[in-house]
């Protein structure tokens, strides 16, 4: 998973022009690896029971295995949620809120949520790939120029924002977004 991880970052900096390791050197050399193993029971109401509200990972990066028969996961876009199929055997890959952030908007943190199934049960894992927390994160500098404004605000501890705005209903990453207005 980290050669995977770190693999993955060095790609996508890569795909936007900019030094290889600029998203691996803001996760700092004592980020984390979160892996969380979640099991969906069956559930005879699943118009009414979410296995996961919305929302959008904290994570640098999320690397989810999912079940191999059974779907749950669905993204939002345009106030609307998508299915996302099933790859059996496939890792799926979440851009988390914070390469959102460092890559200035240009990579998005998608929103989710995972629904419940009424006769199967569901197993999947996911790994966040989780920057040092005593690392700073920002806009990557070569990222910001007249037609694509700095867009958030340099952030120590993300995590320590995500929870909290989680249980509000709110997405962390906007308390790290400038405010237009005065720019």
């Amino acid at each position: 998973m980290k050669l995977l991880s770190e693999s993955l970052l060095k790609a996508m900096a890569a795909s936007l022009n900019v030094e290889e390791n600029c998203f691996l050197d803001q996760c700092g050399g004592r980020g984390n690896m979160i892996a969380r193993f979640n099991f969906y029971p069956p559930c005879p109401r699943p118009d009414v029971v979410l296995g996961v509200k919305q929302h959008a990972d904290s994570s640098a990066i999320t690397i989810l295995l999912q079940d191999k028969e059974v779907e749950g996961l669905q993204v939002l876009k345009d106030d609307q949620s998508f299915r996302v199929p099933v790859v059996p055997y496939g890792l799926l890959i979440n851009v988390g809120d914070q390469v959102e952030v460092m890559s200035n908007g240009i990579f998005k943190s998608p929103v989710h949520r995972v629904v419940m199934n009424a006769e199967r049960e569901r197993n999947t894992l996911a790994v966040f790939i989780m920057p040092d927390v005593d690392v700073g994160i920002g806009p990557v500098e070569k990222l910001i120029n007249e037609e694509r404004p700095r867009t958030y605000e340099d952030i120590k501890n993300y995590v320590a924002l995500f929870f909290p705005s989680y249980q509000r209903g709110k997405r962390p990453i906007e308390a790290a977004k400038i405010s237009q207005e005065f720019h």
